[in-house]
């Protein structure tokens, strides 16, 4: 049975970035940091997943394509960047079956050090390989990685209430619902409603990958 953190968390002191080398191996998946050679695969994955993610995505800027080669290129060195200066931590799911085929991505941003230590959680997968459980495995190692890893207190998600799939991965998860957000993102080009969710060191039982 998997042990819980103890109640009382001892703030650490602010450590240095993990290397862009971090790879998180669970049972099924690789999860690792976004890569420049990633790009076209990942223009591959985007254009397969276009109406899939088109309900939850935000509508692209006048004029700008997320899926076009210049854009992703971008992306993926944003992402390496705020990577090394502990901002942001963008995961790429791959199937190690598979020669690292990329499923999808996961997210932990807006990283806050100090007296929060906090960041949202944010993922996808690819809609042919939805309902087998991969995307629990996988958020539930980068949440390890948050709290274990970058010395993180609490994650947080904030989900539209009709987004089944992802409810289901939070509930599995344990996270706890901390209210309702009216209008809390514009999504697919409207003002949308969010639950938010969230779960503390605390609460995360250690171990949780391998149980």
């Amino acid at each position: 049975m998997s042990q819980r953190r103890p109640t009382e968390v001892t703030v650490s002191a602010e450590r240095p970035a993990p290397p862009l080398s971090t790879r998180l191996v669970t049972r099924r998946l690789v999860l690792r940091p976004p890569h420049p050679v990633d790009v076209p695969q990942v223009r591959r994955l985007l254009r397969a997943n276009a109406e899939h993610l088109r309900p939850w995505s935000p509508v692209p800027r006048l004029g700008e394509d997320p899926s076009s080669l210049t854009e992703i290129s971008k992306a993926i060195l944003r992402q390496r960047r705020e990577w090394s200066r502990d901002e942001a931590f963008v995961f790429f799911i791959a199937d190690p079956d598979a020669d690292g085929t990329l499923l999808g991505r996961i997210a932990l941003t807006g990283v806050v050090r100090g007296a929060f230590l906090s960041a949202h959680l944010g993922y996808w997968l690819d809609g042919e390989h939805q309902r087998r459980g991969l995307m629990t495995e996988a958020v539930s190692a980068v949440v390890t990685f948050a709290f274990d890893t970058l010395g993180l207190h609490r994650v947080q998600a904030a989900v539209m209430p009709h987004n089944a799939a992802s409810l289901r991965v939070l509930a599995k998860l344990g996270f706890r619902k901390e209210g309702e957000c009216p209008r809390y993102l514009q999504i697919a080009g409207r003002w949308a409603d969010h639950d938010v969710f969230a779960i503390t060191a605390e609460e995360w039982p250690a171990g949780l990958v391998e149980a």
